[in-house]
């Protein structure tokens, strides 16, 4: 059977999310249509607002209803601690440990030449400045364990060493700290057992060992 013009318009526009196929799209789009016409009005509606309201946070790159996102406005927050990170999603994770009070970057992707996706495109160069212009004593790389998020954490620690280096040279910022840059460990799982984990991820979990 072949669906009519609009349902069609429908299913591919369910295509558009990530991991979902062509059945799985018409399977939501139909099943809208049948049984849930009222929620997919409020769906339409949430999409539309959120679309056209939402923006980045002008400080980390968040998402944000306005120019700045509350965990930026919140005076409590220690801004000597900036995370780097790839997505928004990043950002729930690690607020939802309860472990982390700093602020945050988000570069929204990695380094991706294959891609066309350079520094600017993620940022580099607004990161490079709020470094310049904020007492941050340590940046973590909390980028993923992918070979694009290492690249990526390699060429922003390079990028800051570089320009803190060359600003301490200038006699007007002979007294600018050095900025500790961090990367995130990369290990064992908890709960794991090493018999299942692969030899990359032990590797990891080997070099960044620490004293009991």
């Amino acid at each position: 059977m072949s669906l009519s013009p609009r349902i069609t318009q429908l299913v591919d526009a369910f295509r558009c999310l990530p991991g979902v196929g062509p059945k799985s799209a018409q399977r939501m789009a139909l099943h809208l249509l049948e049984r849930n016409r009222r929620g997919g009005v409020t769906l339409s509606k949430a999409l539309a607002i959120a679309m056209e309201e939402v923006k980045h946070c002008q400080i980390c790159r968040n998402f944000a209803e306005q120019e700045h996102c509350e965990i930026c406005l919140n005076p409590s927050r220690d801004n000597s601690k900036l995370c780097i990170v790839e997505s928004p999603i990043d950002v729930i994770a690690f607020e939802q440990t309860g472990g982390y009070h700093g602020s945050y970057f988000v570069l929204m992707g990695h380094l991706s030449p294959l891609d066309g996706i350079g520094p600017d495109d993620i940022g580099i160069d607004l990161l490079v400045d709020r470094v310049m212009h904020e007492e941050i004593k340590e940046i973590i790389l909390a980028t993923n364990p992918t070979v694009e998020g290492d690249a990526t954490a390699h060429y922003i620690a390079e990028a800051i060493n570089n320009v803190v280096a060359l600003s301490i040279e200038v006699e007007t910022d002979k007294n600018r700290s050095q900025v500790d840059i961090t990367r995130i460990a990369h290990g064992v799982p908890v709960g794991g057992e090493i018999e299942y984990v692969d030899s990359g991820t032990l590797a990891h979990a080997l070099s960044g060992r620490k004293k009991m």
